[in-house]
């Protein structure tokens, strides 16, 4: 399954390590550190025109990555358990 993120951007729901509200999450000095981090390092993707209000931790083989997204995270977490895929993945689903 995947879990659409906002602007076509999909990710492997079993890559996803967690779903973080940015307000609550960035009050930790350290979360603000690893966030810095890895934007440093350009493993940072953000899908937002607004205010970010989640971000969603993946891992995969090859390398961690944060996605930083307008979508709150109660919707973010929604999308997760009801398994809404991006509309390019929807799709080719239904065309098989």
């Amino acid at each position: 399954m995947f879990l659409h993120l906002g602007k076509n951007e999909s990710v492997r729901e079993k890559e996803v390590v967690g779903i973080f509200d940015m307000e609550t999450a960035t009050l930790s000095r350290e979360t603000r550190s690893f966030l810095k981090r890895m934007q440093n390092e350009l493993k940072t993707v953000s899908l937002c025109d607004d205010i970010p209000k989640t971000f969603v931790l993946c891992d995969n083989s090859y390398t961690d990555t944060v996605y930083i997204t307008q979508l709150s995270p109660g919707t973010t977490v929604k999308r997760s358990r009801r398994g809404v895929f991006s509309p390019t993945i929807q799709g080719e689903i239904q065309n098989r």
